[in-house]
């Protein structure tokens, strides 16, 4: 039996992970000075509620070596153990459970999603998939490739707030943004983050998020969408209305973001995934 392992960066929501019966491993966030597990201590709402009645950034950390180890021991002994792990070029998050792994030997494998949030969590849930079809790990990793290497992830910024905050971007600049409505369209390139574009208005600025969908496909029947949002249901689920419509795909999640995205996203963030 394959017993499939992720961390808090997904967003899985708690339905999927019980259906799949996927294994969590959490992140941390410190906000104002308090510390708290991601999912555990600390919901999504409540995490929104904490970021933006802070006046410091959040500041997130990595699980550690030994939180990753205490879940892969106990689940090796019931059979192999396969971890999807947030994007080594955003995280040390892979390399900690590389360290867990090398502790307890082969019936132990790690993978790199190079993504976050349901860009990571599309993967896990297939990987539960062919883990429950009776794949072995090396066959589902190969097909974890090609998921991985076709996976498209846009960050819709709706304030540069937590950019400035970050120390990314100049007040100066981020007050000029706010006056001229100025929105910007990230995108996920070999796990790393890059700007797509900057968009003013609300209007256009989704719609140009549909565009970039369309320029990345043409057949969309057997892809899953996800969505998530910090406080932001209303646009998400407009967009998921927009790609159902559009694009016909097999399935599309739309569930809140959870602190380690969120932190980065800010309020009224999305992130669009598709794989």
């Amino acid at each position: 039996m394959i017993h499939i392992v992720t961390d808090s960066a997904a967003d899985l929501p708690a339905e999927i992970l019980k259906e799949h019966n996927i294994h969590v491993v959490p992140l941390t966030v410190k906000i104002n000075g308090v510390e708290y597990r991601e999912g555990v201590d600390l919901s999504p709402l409540e995490f929104q509620q904490k970021m933006l009645s802070s006046r410091e950034l959040p500041v997130t950390s990595q699980p550690s070596p030994y939180n990753f180890f205490n879940v892969f021991q106990e689940l090796s002994k019931k059979g192999q153990v396969l971890c999807l792990t947030l994007s080594s070029k955003l995280s040390g998050t892979f390399q900690s459970a590389c360290v867990a792994k090398n502790m307890l030997g082969e019936k132990v494998k790690v993978y790199d999603t190079l993504a976050g949030s349901l860009g990571q969590g599309i993967q896990v849930i297939k990987a539960a998939k062919w883990a429950a079809e009776g794949l072995s790990i090396d066959e589902i990793i190969e097909k974890l490739d090609a998921v991985r290497k076709e996976m498209s992830i846009l960050i819709l910024l709706d304030t540069l707030e937590n950019i400035v905050k970050g120390g990314r971007l100049s007040r100066f600049q981020g007050s000029l943004a706010k006056v001229l409505d100025i929105k910007v369209i990230l995108h996920a390139v070999e796990g790393a983050v890059e700007v797509l574009d900057k968009v003013r208005g609300k209007k256009r600025f989704l719609m140009r998020a549909v565009e970039v969908i369309s320029e990345r496909g043409k057949d969309f029947s057997e892809k899953i969408f996800g969505i998530t949002h910090l406080d932001n249901e209303e646009d998400a689920n407009f967009l998921k209305g927009v790609i159902k419509e559009r694009f016909n795909p097999k399935e599309v999640i739309v569930c809140p973001m959870g602190s380690t995205m969120g932190t980065y996203a800010g309020k009224g963030g999305m992130i669009i995934s598709f794989g």
